[in-house]
């Protein structure tokens, strides 16, 4: 038996990010939140699990983000970090961190504004410096499925393949894009660290011969581990030297892995 792991940012969706500098206030969008968090080694990506375009947009503009999480139990992850930090943990450094809603509400507006869908990608968060505590980046992210997957999915089932997700994106939208793509929601697992991401991949060993499709560096020890890992650059066409390093095969469209002889 064969299954297909996918990514989801970038590798199933085209993605568009708002990033919002705290220090500067200038709003990015053609930066790589995996790529900020690369520039410094005790940086992480911080995902609120709960919904941008109802929650988030609407929570009071001037409480701090840790007023915000505390006094709502807010659920997060931590997506995406070189080191390893407990959430409790993680929580206590920002306590004193003046950056504010409004702060994440921009980025959020940012991407409305572009007509990207907040509810397909990975919702909003933050990128925090955990050696000083300090909140430098609010983020948040939409997408638009890319053209070509409906039919990938379903010529994948065809073919009797097993198709999972494993993405660092914000669990419900992950849930909405399975129910796009007629997925069953038990094989899409949400916020999954680089190292979550390879140990789906060798659970599914044990069962399967295993493809993984990713596309940026958090996907780099999933693709190492897999039969076969695949990196597509629909949405980068200038992946970095070591996600290049890591793979077997490069496609430049999600179509493209039906023709991968596996």
């Amino acid at each position: 038996m064969k299954a297909v792991v996918f990514d989801n940012s970038g590798t199933l969706i085209s993605r568009y990010r708002a990033i919002k500098d705290i220090k500067s206030g200038v709003i990015y969008d053609h930066t790589s939140t995996i790529d900020l968090v690369d520039q410094h080694p005790s940086r992480a990506l911080v995902v609120l699990q709960t919904d941008p375009s109802t929650c988030i947009i609407n929570a009071r503009p001037n409480q701090t983000i840790h007023q915000f999480i505390t006094r709502n139990k807010v659920p997060f992850d931590i997506s995406y970090s070189s080191l390893d930090i407990g959430k409790t943990e993680l929580l206590n450094l920002i306590k004193d961190e003046k950056a504010q809603v409004n702060d994440i509400q921009d980025t959020i507006k940012a991407v409305i504004d572009k007509e990207y869908n907040v509810q397909i990608c990975s919702g909003s968060g933050f990128i925090m410096n955990l050696h000083s505590g300090q909140i430098e980046f609010t983020v948040t992210a939409g997408g638009k499925i890319f053209p070509e997957v409906t039919e990938v999915v379903e010529e994948l089932k065809r073919r009797d393949f097993h198709i999972y997700v494993a993405s660092g994106d914000r669990t419900k939208s992950l849930e909405q894009l399975a129910s796009f793509i007629h997925l069953p929601s038990e094989n899409v697992c949400g916020t999954a660290s680089s190292k979550r991401k390879k140990e789906i991949v060798q659970e599914l060993k044990k069962k399967y011969k295993v493809m993984m499709v990713g596309n940026s560096a958090n996907d780099i020890l999933a693709l190492k581990e897999a039969d076969v890992g695949v990196l597509t650059t629909q949405q980068d066409a200038n992946p970095s030297v070591k996600v290049l390093d890591a793979v077997d095969v490069v496609v430049d469209n999600i179509k493209d892995i039906l023709d991968i002889d596996f």
